[in-house]
């Protein structure tokens, strides 16, 4: 007699938070993990997503046709081959359409399964999704700018005697005043000094109707600290803004991405704005598969594909993945800060090496191990009950599994 094919039997999900969270736009002071569980194998994922309403919308009863619970799609599909994923995914996409914080759920869940999948079958991720090679990135010290120059020199120094080959300053009060912005460039152009690849994250700090002109001010300090791209400019919504900085100032090449609601979302971005690199996150996106298909869009467009990562070596294993076989798409997100939570989670798992390159696990799965031991201090438990009935408990994720 025939077994039956493996089903996800169980997904559970880890709320993790340092203590207090801060105002700072640092997405690594909290953490939701995703654990998938097939008979004896599971795999891990990670969401770039708030928590709670992504729990919530995994478990949620649904509202109509159109707004139902992601786990709908999930618990007790089949997970045997890759088309099994992109199946769950396209499920969820049709049955929870409506429902907003979906897309984010699901991507830790797509991630989790390509990496059980990958360990069931004894291949990478990035093998999984149709991959032949995988080519080391150039890493670039993703970091915010110091408080003040001087923080930012003392930063970009360091960065620089750490042996990274490109860096990324952004946030802070950067865009905020023009004599502050050139002096906070100039010190992240010092520290690096002239070889070092400089990029710089605006934070979608220029809106409205002066938008355009507000960014047009910084050109000049722009091309004087010879930077490489400028990074979300304007909030993904304007592309507008987007279309009119790129075609008046065609020397400043434009990153964004990072915001996009799904993959169709990124398509549109990438054509109206006229990106010249794209960046996605794994996370949030709706996982690895979704991924690989706007890196392979991205290469057809002549437009880099980057990834976004910005807390834990398990996102960032993750993120590698969708783009490991494009070998002239070589910058890579590299969190050079991670958090107390996000060193917690997986540790230091991927290192520059002598070259200054990373290289994209090769071990099943995602290829990064989480540190569950490290983690009980950080766990915040959920409970969801409706009607005076328990929808859904978080287990420990210290405990075996049962």
């Amino acid at each position: 007699m025939t077994s039956p094919k493996p089903v996800i039997d169980a997904v559970d999900f880890f709320y993790l938070s340092m203590p207090h969270i801060n105002l700072d736009v640092d997405g690594s002071q909290d953490a939701l993990l995703v654990r998938v569980r097939s008979r004896n194998d599971e795999g891990w994922g990670e969401c770039e997503a708030a928590p709670l309403p992504s729990i919530a919308a995994f478990f949620c009863p649904p509202s109509h046709g159109a707004c139902l619970p992601v786990a709908d799609a999930v618990i007790g599909a089949p997970l045997t081959v890759p088309a099994d994923i992109d199946a769950i995914y396209q499920m969820a996409r049709v049955g929870s359409e409506r429902l907003a914080q979906a897309i984010h759920v699901l991507s830790g869940v797509e991630m989790a399964c390509w990496d059980l999948l990958g360990k069931r079958l004894q291949e990478p991720a990035w093998a999984l999704l149709g991959q032949k090679v995988s080519h080391p990135k150039t890493p670039y010290a993703s970091q915010l700018f110091g408080e003040t120059p001087a923080l930012t020199l003392e930063k970009a120094r360091h960065t620089r005697s750490s042996g990274y080959r490109a860096a990324k300053f952004g946030w802070g009060s950067f865009g905020q005043d023009l004599e502050q912005d050139r002096d906070q460039l100039m010190a992240a152009r010092e520290g690096l000094g002239p070889d070092t690849f400089l990029l710089v994250d605006a934070g979608c700090i220029w809106r409205g109707p002066t938008a355009v002109e507000d960014a047009a001010h910084r050109r000049t300090l722009l091309e004087d600290a010879n930077v490489h791209w400028l990074e979300e400019p304007f909030t993904h919504h304007d592309r507008v803004a987007y279309r009119n900085f790129a075609r008046q100032y065609p020397e400043i090449r434009l990153a964004g991405g990072e915001s996009a609601v799904n993959e169709e979302d990124a398509v549109a971005l990438m054509h109206e704005a006229n990106l010249r690199f794209l960046q996605i996150d794994a996370g949030c996106i709706g996982g690895l598969g979704p991924s690989r298909r706007l890196a392979i869009e991205a290469h057809a467009a002549d437009c880099q594909f980057v990834n976004h990562t910005f807390t834990s070596d398990l996102a960032l294993a993750a993120s590698l993945a969708p783009f490991a076989d494009h070998e002239s798409h070589n910058l890579a997100e590299y969190p050079a800060e991670l958090s107390e939570l996000g060193a917690a989670i997986a540790g230091r798992s991927i290192s520059p090496d002598a070259n200054g390159e990373i290289a994209i696990p090769d071990r099943p799965g995602i290829g990064v191990d989480v540190n569950t031991a490290n983690l009980s201090t950080y766990q915040r438990p959920v409970q969801i009950t409706i009607d005076n009935q328990i929808l859904y408990q978080s287990p420990s994720i210290c405990e075996n599994p049962a």
